[in-house]
């Protein structure tokens, strides 16, 4: 049996004004930025956040969406599951600090498939993580820069929930029942 928390779209809101405070605040000083989203919700959550971070007077110069399918460590094991997307980023890197933007952190593989992305795009003067949750469970030495929540509880699966792609905003936290 699985148990449920949600977190609804006020709190959640909040978490992503927190995390886009964070950014704006870093990005303020370190010259040109470039947001880039890992599909499939880190690409909307990068829009939310770059809508925020530029009415806070902050110059985002160049944004973008990666999509990392073909960088997964697991291809062997999930094979034609795979739906790759095209990535959307239509600038050189190498001039620009990149703040990576990922709905939830769990093992790293993901960043790791990202950071392999970015690398064949070019060699960016930097590259700064950004996650919405923060899960903990690190299967790999990678930790974010910015984090907008990282709950106290062990959960099984986190579940981020966006309006623009699941017709609401929230995060659902599961935990097996023991």
């Amino acid at each position: 049996m699985t148990i449920s928390d949600k977190m609804g779209e006020i709190k959640l809101a909040e978490v992503i004004e927190n995390l886009a405070d964070q950014i704006a605040s870093y990005c303020r000083t370190c010259g040109p930025i470039a947001i880039i989203g890992v599909r499939s919700r880190g690409d909307v959550l990068a829009q939310r956040l770059i809508n925020i971070i530029k009415n806070r007077g902050v110059k985002v110069d160049q944004q973008g969406v990666l999509d990392i399918s073909m960088y997964r460590d697991d291809l062997a094991h999930v094979g034609s599951q795979i739906r790759v997307q095209a990535t959307d980023i239509k600038f050189d890197i190498s001039d620009y600090v990149i703040i990576l933007v990922d709905d939830v952190i769990f093992t790293g593989r993901t960043t790791r498939a990202a950071l392999d992305a970015l690398t064949d795009l070019g060699r960016a003067k930097a590259i700064r993580l950004a996650v919405l949750v923060d899960r903990g469970g690190r299967e790999l030495p990678i930790q974010p820069d910015f984090v907008g929540l990282k709950p106290l509880q062990t959960y099984a699966r986190i579940q981020v929930r966006l309006k623009e792609t699941d017709g609401e905003d929230n995060i659902i936290f599961q935990k097996n029942e023991s």
